[in-house]
């Protein structure tokens, strides 16, 4: 079974909720309305958080879980966990200015880039195994 891993994904799922909460918030507190998503530059860093986690989704979501299967459930959510702590310290930094994202990203990039090497490393090793 994959515990860990499913609790990381859960971790996830509610982050970008809480990232989508966020976008409707900024919607009334900058006054734009839908369906604008341009307008206001405080707005659209809050827009653009929620979108880049989204783009990311699809990357993270399939390294981690294929992670989890060949290499294993506490390790994948180890770096899973690393993840969202990155998009968070993102969603912290990119809210205040567009040049405070980057050490989150990295954050972000770095571990999903170790659990898609990992799956892959691991899908392969078991195929020529």
């Amino acid at each position: 079974m994959y515990h860990y891993t499913a609790i990381v994904t859960c971790l996830a799922v509610a982050l970008h909720f809480f990232f989508a909460l966020q976008v409707a918030r900024a919607r009334a507190l900058y006054g734009v309305k839908l369906p604008a998503i341009m307008g206001n530059p405080d707005f659209e860093r809050v827009y653009r958080i929620q979108m880049n986690t989204l783009e990311w989704a699809p990357i993270f979501l399939p390294s981690l879980w294929l992670f989890a299967i060949y290499i294993g459930d506490a390790a994948a959510a180890a770096v899973g966990a690393v993840w969202v702590i990155g998009r968070i310290v993102y969603f912290l930094g990119y809210r205040e200015a567009v040049p405070k994202r980057t050490p989150g990203f990295a954050i972000q990039a770095l571990a999903c880039t170790v659990l898609w090497v990992g799956a892959l490393g691991g899908a392969v090793w078991r195929l020529v195994h």
